[in-house]
């Protein structure tokens, strides 16, 4: 069944623009895997320094693909003095489905 991620980014006022198109560049190689299924990002309608990204994968093997390429890498190199701190990361297994 499919792996869910929910990705919580938190921008440095000031940086949310940079922050957005850095993920934004990101997006269109993820979209690219075999794996990924949905890769949504949204931004806070209460604080425009929050984005959250909802990731769907076959599997959770796909995700560690997702987490190990390199542009994953240069991702986190880019946002490293943009954002306050590392990404808040919550780990989904789906168990049921309509």
């Amino acid at each position: 069944m499919a792996f869910t991620v929910i990705a919580k980014i938190k921008s440095k006022p000031g940086s949310e623009k940079q922050v957005e198109q850095a993920c934004i560049e990101m997006a269109a190689k993820v979209r690219q895997e075999a794996g990924t299924l949905t890769y949504i990002m949204h931004r806070s309608t209460n604080d425009p320094t929050t984005l959250m990204v909802y990731e769907v994968y076959t599997d959770k093997a796909a995700f560690e693909h997702h987490r190990g390429t390199p542009y994953m890498a240069e991702l986190h190199s880019k946002l490293t003095n943009l954002v306050a701190g590392p990404p808040e990361v919550e780990t989904l297994e789906e168990f049921a489905r309509k």
